[in-house]
């Protein structure tokens, strides 16, 4: 799509998943490096809050639109419905494929294996 300055940006939404990230890495880190300085680390998550909302940024204004919890377990439970009810996933209704013939390879048709002398 193409850059459009009036689509919306979420910043709360941004802002709300960069600091849980910001949270869980911190929480990460303490545990993995507890004998290490970690001035380092948490000035790295720092810096990563305004790369995350640029690059969010941008992004929202090509037009990506990324699924929330909710909606993506919306369509999740649909697609589920529809799979029980025996309707077909699809907007279109295409038949199923038929199963291909058998051939020697899949041991469906044809002579049985070679053999040599039986053993008794």
């Amino acid at each position: 799509m193409a850059w459009d300055s009036s689509r919306p940006v979420p910043w709360k939404r941004l802002v709300r998943e960069w600091l849980v990230y910001v949270a869980i890495m911190s929480v990460l880190f303490v545990v993995l490096f507890r004998d290490e300085p970690l001035l380092g680390i948490f000035a790295g998550l720092l810096v990563s809050g305004p790369l995350y909302l640029a690059f969010g940024f941008v992004l929202a204004k090509l037009g990506y639109q990324r699924k929330g919890l909710r909606e993506a377990r919306a369509a999740a439970h649909a697609s589920r419905d529809s799979a029980r009810s025996g309707a077909p996933s699809g907007s279109t209704s295409t038949p199923a494929r038929p199963r291909p013939a058998p051939t020697r390879r899949t041991g469906g048709g044809g002579a049985s294996r070679p053999g040599g002398k039986r053993r008794r």
